[in-house]
């Protein structure tokens, strides 16, 4: 059986162009963000989960399945906020 060889390139190799790297000074908004935060979620949302398996909004409006021991994380300074907003507005503060 004969054996096929690659033919050595004829010429000079071609050249890269040269690229500008642009660095981002804007922080991320999109979700993974989110992700390093523990989130306040309703119990209804959370019951909800339990029994469907679907997504649950936290207050902050984060989407997401949850997973794993939310200890693990700091919490979500929007999610506080907003829960200390509520509880506030029960007690009549």
């Amino acid at each position: 059986m004969p054996v096929l060889q690659a033919a050595a390139p004829s010429g000079p190799a071609p050249t890269l162009p040269d690229v500008d790297v642009e660095e981002r000074t804007t922080p991320s908004t999109g979700d993974g963000d989110h992700d390093r935060f523990a989130h306040y979620v309703s119990r209804r949302e959370l019951e909800r989960y339990r029994r469907t398996g679907r997504e649950v909004t936290a207050l902050c409006g984060k989407r997401w399945r949850p997973d794993g021991d939310p200890s693990r994380y700091p919490m979500c300074a929007t999610c506080a906020e907003i829960a200390a907003e509520r509880l506030l507005g029960d007690l009549g503060g």
